[in-house]
């Protein structure tokens, strides 16, 4: 399973339909944001993608946390949100 990557011009629909079938398939996902502009698309997103499964019974929630990557040779922290079915 790859992680969904989010940018700050990442289209929230699309962005929440992905998070919605790797939920789907994988009875879970991972999405990765950097920056203020980025992280607000993912948790719109994830708003969204929270609503598309519900109506399928599937209850998410999110576990957000730090993580390290490294882009072009330099670590950057990120933040990863877990979606998980509860």
């Amino acid at each position: 399973m790859d992680v969904i990557k989010v940018k700050a011009n990442s289209r929230t629909a699309a962005v929440a339909g992905a998070i919605a079938g790797v939920v789907r398939e994988h009875h879970r996902a991972d999405v990765q944001a950097i920056g203020a502009g980025a992280i607000n698309q993912a948790v719109k997103a994830l708003v969204l993608a929270k609503g598309y499964l519900a109506e399928d019974g599937i209850n998410v929630v999110c576990i957000p946390e730090f993580v390290d990557v490294e882009i072009d040779g330099k670590v950057r922290t990120a933040i990863k949100l877990s979606v998980e079915p509860r």
